[in-house]
């Protein structure tokens, strides 16, 4: 566990913020190797010094950063959950995937380099408040349609379904020149989704 100082008083809170914030803007110029404490201090506007009052070294920065940018993608999924349950599987996925792109795409980029350069990186239990809100709209998902109920292995296509359409997305962004157009893309998506629901119906009804 990285050995962050919590920041107590609302100016510690601020500079705490300012230096997560200089991490990301210094992966997104340097890369990840390229990134130093003392980059993102200057970045931030203080000197390193005081970076390590409240970081031991550049990986307790990154720390804060995988908790930060895992923070704003649940605040990019929650708000959509009551909209998104009264979705088809179809129309779903693709509100979703639109919202992901959006996220990734703002700012110059800056959170599809995270998630390029450093999401492979993320240790799993800074990924579970994603989990657990992409779980709870699978639940109210299922409440809104219960006749999904009764489809086999729920939880296992759904984290399929989800996590590759998002490992999905972050490499077609991240393409040059795509083959196709992110609306291809998540026409093919949210199809695939409708076609996988519908063939399982279809054999349970068989």
């Amino acid at each position: 566990m990285p050995k962050t100082r919590k920041p107590q008083q609302e100016r510690s809170r601020q500079t705490v913020a300012a230096i997560v914030e200089a991490g990301l803007l210094c992966i997104q110029q340097h890369g990840v190797e390229g990134t130093t404490t003392r980059k993102i201090a200057d970045a931030a506007g203080i000197g390193v010094g005081s970076l390590y009052e409240y970081f031991s070294n550049k990986d307790d920065v990154f720390a804060a950063i995988h908790e930060h940018v895992v923070n704003e993608i649940v605040g990019v999924v929650k708000p959509l959950i009551p909209e998104l349950v009264k979705q088809s599987p179809e129309d779903a996925t693709r509100a979703l995937l639109y919202a992901f792109r959006d996220f990734l795409r703002q700012r110059d980029n800056l959170y599809l380099t995270y998630a390029t350069q450093m999401g492979h990186f993320t240790p799993g239990h800074y990924l579970k408040p994603v989990n657990h809100v992409l779980a709870e709209l699978t639940i109210q998902f299922m409440m809104h349609h219960p006749e999904l109920s009764r489809l086999p292995n729920i939880p296992v296509m759904s984290y399929i379904m989800i996590h590759g359409g998002i490992a999905t997305v972050i490499r077609h962004l991240s393409e040059r020149s795509p083959a196709f157009d992110f609306d291809a893309l998540t026409e093919g998506l949210a199809r695939m989704v409708q076609y996988n629901i519908e063939g399982d119906i279809n054999r349970l009804e068989s």
